[in-house]
């Protein structure tokens, strides 16, 4: 494994690891049709059970769930830290013949770009561990939190660190980066700094860095921030071993 550089933060390299040449693959790595295969109605029946109807995605990538909820008839905002991709977002949008507020904005400063509250917010696609630092995971929960209306949801996911730190990884390919082709692998893995790297069919190459937060480490910053429950799923499944499952989805419910 390649020794780490630095640790990125947030404020100074999120946007920076979104480049235009990777922005421009991502739907590839997603593949729009295989990734709702794969979901099916998992994150509509979630919200449809809180009764929700106002949605914020806050990290909309390019768009992906911020454009299956509207076509759900869920009120949509999607926002992302990055201006290409909430760029990317807008054309999918209209590709797909959808039209919700778009909006570019920093999690820490949240509540600045809103307008009102929601009933439930989405923070998906292993976004989450972008923030390196403590004190910003509890600042961003927090601002997730006094986003939400009374007894609103927060909907939040990130890859399986648990087993990725263990060593024993590996990715299905058959949920979230269901695109054919590329592949994703781990570069580097430490307690404090997750590489990924992407390999392109054409030879191109990307890494992006992440922090690699425990799943009951989340839960634990879940229940801090004030959500009084707080139910997690393995590759949308209630029932799972966490050393074989991609994914780790967290769902809090304020009261």
């Amino acid at each position: 494994m390649t020794t780490p550089t630095t640790a990125a933060t947030p404020a100074e390299d999120f946007e920076g690891q979104y480049v235009g040449t990777l922005v421009d693959r991502w739907d590839e790595l997603i593949n729009w049709d295989r990734r709702r295969a794969s979901e099916q109605d998992f994150f509509v029946a979630l919200l449809n059970g809180a009764e929700a109807h106002r949605v914020l995605d806050v990290a909309a990538g390019t768009g992906y769930h911020s454009v299956a909820l509207a076509q759900q008839g869920f009120d949509v905002t999607a926002a992302d830290g990055s201006a290409q991709m909430i760029e990317q977002t807008r054309r999918n949008a209209t590709a797909h013949g959808q039209s919700f507020r778009v909006l570019q904005a920093d999690w820490r400063s949240l509540r600045h770009h809103l307008d009102g509250r929601y009933d439930a917010i989405v923070c998906l696609g292993s976004s989450f561990p972008h923030l390196f630092q403590e004190a910003d995971r509890r600042a961003v929960l927090s601002e997730f939190y006094e986003a939400l209306n009374p007894g609103g949801v927060l909907i939040v996911d990130h890859r399986n660190f648990d087993a990725i730190r263990r060593h024993r990884y590996q990715s299905s390919g058959n949920y979230y980066y269901c695109g054919t082709g590329a592949t994703v692998t781990v570069a580097h893995i430490d307690a404090q700094l997750c590489r990924f790297q992407y390999d392109f069919p054409d030879g191109g190459q990307h890494h992006l860095e992440v922090y690699p937060i425990l799943s009951t480490e989340l839960s634990t910053l879940l229940l801090d921030a004030g959500f009084d429950t707080v139910q997690t799923f393995g590759d949308f499944q209630d029932h799972f071993d966490i050393d074989g499952v991609d994914f780790v989805i967290h769902v809090a419910r304020k009261s």
